[in-house]
C-alpha cells in the first residue's frame, strides 16, 4: 500500500520522502521538469548543483551514460545496490534539469528494498538528501524537520538506514577519482575490481 502510494504521488509529480541505506531522500521524477524544479524549491537547492540518478538497473546506468570502462558492470555487481554513487560522462538523454550544464552525471542505486522497488517502476528518480539545504542529512525518521515533510506528499518510514555517505567514485576521468570518502573503501574498490587500476 506505501509503495502504491509513493508511486501514484511520484506520477503525479508530487515529491516523496523515501529512505536509502545512508539517510533520507526527497525524491522526484528525474524526467518531469516542474517536479525537479519543486525539489530544488523544497529544499533551498542552488539551482547549479547537479542531481543524481536514482536508477533501479544496470541497463538504465547505459542509457544515461557515454563510454562506461569496461569493468562497469563488474563494479555494479560487486557494490550495487548500496552505497555508491557512480561518476559517468552523460548521455543526451539525461535531461538538462539534472546535469545542469555539465557533461556528467551520478548514479545511484539504493538498497532499501520498497524504495528499489518504487524507483523500478517509475523509471529513474532524483533524490537527495530530506533536509534543507546547510542542514544535517536525516539518518533517523525523527530528524525530518517539519519544513521538509510539509513539502512531501508522504514520507515512507525504515529502521535500517546506517547514516554513513555514500562513496562517490567519479569514472568520467581516468585515473578514477574519489569525491567522497564514504561507506566503500579505495581498498574494498580495488580488491572486488582490480580493473579500475588505480584511485586517487
Amino acid at each position: 500500500m506505501t509503495i502504491r502510494a509513493a508511486v501514484d504521488a511520484l506520477k503525479k509529480g508530487e515529491l516523496v520522502i523515501l529512505p536509502t541505506e545512508t539517510v533520507y531522500g526527497i525524491f522526484a521524477d528525474a524526467m518531469n521538469q516542474a517536479s525537479v524544479e519543486r525539489l530544488y524549491a523544497a529544499k533551498g537547492r542552488p539551482v547549479e548543483k547537479a542531481l543524481n540518478l536514482n536508477v533501479a538497473d544496470f541497463a538504465e546506468i547505459l542509457e544515461f551514460s557515454e563510454n562506461p570502462p569496461y569493468y562497469l558492470q563488474k563494479l555494479v555487481k560487486a557494490f550495487l545496490p548500496g552505497p555508491l554513487t557512480i561518476i559517468l560522462k552523460a548521455s543526451n538523454k539525461v535531461p538538462a534539469w539534472i546535469h545542469v550544464g555539465k557533461d556528467t552525471v551520478g548514479f545511484r542505486m539504493p538498497s532499501i528494498v520498497q524504495t528499489l522497488e518504487i524507483i523500478r517502476e517509475i523509471g529513474i528518480l532524483v533524490g537527495p538528501s530530506a533536509n534543507l539545504t546547510g542542514e544535517a542529512s536525516p539518518v533517523t525518521f525523527g530528524d525530518l524537520s517539519p519544513a521538509i515533510l510539509s513539502k512531501a506528499a508522504l514520507a515512507v518510514k525504515d529502521d535500517s538506514i546506517f547514516g554513513l555517505d555514500t562513496t562517490i567514485l567519479d569514472l568520467s576521468t581516468r585515473p578514477a577519482r574519489i569525491l567522497r570518502q564514504g561507506a566503500i573503501s579505495p581498498a574494498e574498490l580495488l580488491q572486488k575490481v582490480p580493473e579500475i587500476g588505480q584511485i586517487i
